[in-house]
């Protein structure tokens, strides 16, 4: 650690802390700060009594040590700061915390500042309930609400640079301009929702709600009062005020009915009505109620078939079908995989906390001999596996699932041997740590004794193997 200056006196390192630990020592909030390699430089005493270790024990320890589910590495690795982050301590404390990286005047980490903002969450909750936060929660359901009604997605969440991903998004473009119904085909997981959320994001509804309804999720005898609403006392069970309708939420706006290929005939004939008179009336109600809103439609199904099946109204197909996107799957646009891995393992790495940015070349041959039946689904997937399983910033062909590998031709026995016998080594690992674990009555400090492994070392591979301890 470099020397720190002050305008009266030259401050050494030792000097430096002690000052530190002067000025945070006094204040009752757990404060913690780290340097770049993860130890703990200066940690004041409310922390330590906290984590339940002695200062002197944990001063100059890297902090995974002391707390091995700290986020600090990949705070510090990624430079962005966390805040109100919901953390569970290894003794069992639950509680907000502050992790902020401190950098230099070039961009670079030289601390990790952590403090501790609210160390117990049911006291949290009631301070709120006391307060009586009620504006502050309405504001809140307000949010949600609109998040709920609103369309996440635009042009920019639909990645791939290949011709025919173009083409695709060209149509969409030009068919987000207008005011006509739409419907998207395409296999299951190609992202036909990005679609349909980017079309209304980009037309001149783009203020109004984005409704969404997913026509095979909903219970058959449950999807006419989800679509339409119903009127108090419509039938039993119904809320005493009533229910307003997909329909009728997604006034001035765009409905995007998912999956309406398994949509019952009976409830077709009502959706024909609906686009042909532009109006809907609750279950239970004898009004109608003009609306305003365009229709998305996306399925998986060969509609045309199921029309020759007479299992879709043929009206209702041309009725929905005046502009027909058909999103391609994954294995028409292989040249797409290696920016879509990319953009996933960013995407993951985010999410799961763990820091992982570099794909072997044979990895990636890899994913795209591969013929993807999941689509985007199914690959991300496959890259969250990955994530998990390796134990470095680089995922390797050896992280990859076994049936991907498997349809690699340049692959050879050998590296699939290999794969197995790791996954062995895993298996009897895991089996042998779980038994240890029952023998001692899931006392860790035992088990690590008899396992002949540190105490973190066992942690580490209790979360691995996602052992239940």
């Amino acid at each position: 650690m470099s020397n720190y200056t002050g305008e009266k006196e030259n401050l050494t390192d030792d000097l430096f802390i002690k000052r530190l630990h002067q000025i945070f020592d006094p204040i009752s909030v757990p404060i913690i700060l780290v340097n770049k390699e993860t130890e703990v430089v200066m940690i004041n005493e409310s922390f330590a009594n906290y984590l339940g270790y002695p200062r002197s024990q944990i001063l100059g320890k890297k902090v995974v040590t002391v707390d091995p589910n700290t986020r600090f590495p990949y705070v510090i690795k990624n430079k962005q700061p966390e805040f109100a982050h919901k953390h569970k301590f290894i003794n069992g404390h639950t509680a907000l915390v502050h992790r902020i990286p401190v950098l230099d005047d070039d961009g670079e980490v030289v601390f990790g500042f952590g403090m501790v903002i609210f160390d117990d969450l049911k006291q949290l909750q009631q301070v709120l309930e006391k307060n009586k936060l009620l504006e502050g929660k309405l504001l809140i359901y307000q949010e949600e609400l609109k998040n709920m009604r609103g369309a996440k997605y635009s042009w920019s969440s639909i990645i791939g640079n290949s011709m025919i991903m173009q083409d695709v998004k060209n149509i969409a473009a030009k068919a987000a301009k207008t005011d006509s119904n739409v419907l998207i085909n395409g296999e299951s997981g190609t992202g036909k929702e990005l679609f349909a959320n980017a079309i209304h994001n980009d037309s001149k509804r783009f203020d109004g709600p984005f409704i969404k309804i997913n026509c095979a999720a909903i219970p058959k005898d449950l999807l006419e009062s989800e679509l339409f609403g119903y009127e108090e006392g419509a039938f039993t069970g119904a809320k005493k005020q009533g229910k307003i309708g997909k329909f009728e939420l997604a006034n001035g706006g765009t409905i995007f009915l998912d999956e309406i290929g398994d949509m019952p005939l009976e409830m077709q004939v009502k959706i024909l009505r609906v686009l042909q008179e532009k109006e809907v009336e609750r279950i239970g109600g004898n009004k109608t109620t003009p609306i305003d809103c365009r229709i998305i439609a996306a399925t998986n199904r060969d509609l045309a078939e199921r029309i020759k099946e007479n299992e879709f109204r043929e009206d209702l197909y041309y009725r929905l079908n005046v502009v027909n996107i058909e999103v391609p799957p994954l294995r028409m646009r292989k040249e797409d995989i290696e920016i879509l891995t990319l953009k996933l393992m960013e995407k993951l790495s985010n999410s799961l906390g763990k820091y992982v940015s570099n794909i072997t070349v044979d990895a990636l041959d890899c994913l795209k001999t591969y013929n993807w039946p999941g689509n985007i689904r199914e690959l991300e997937n496959v890259v969250e596996r990955a994530i998990n399983m390796t134990d470095s910033e680089t995922i390797e062909i050896q992280h990859l699932p076994p049936f991907i590998i498997a349809h690699n031709p340049n692959e050879t026995v050998e590296t699939t041997t290999l794969t197995s016998l790791r996954h062995a080594v895993d298996e009897v690992e895991k089996a042998t740590i779980l038994k240890c674990l029952k023998a001692v009555n899931y006392n860790k400090l035992k088990a690590a004794k008899i396992l002949g492994i540190s105490r973190t070392s066992l942690y580490e591979k209790i979360e691995k193997f996602q052992i239940e301890a």
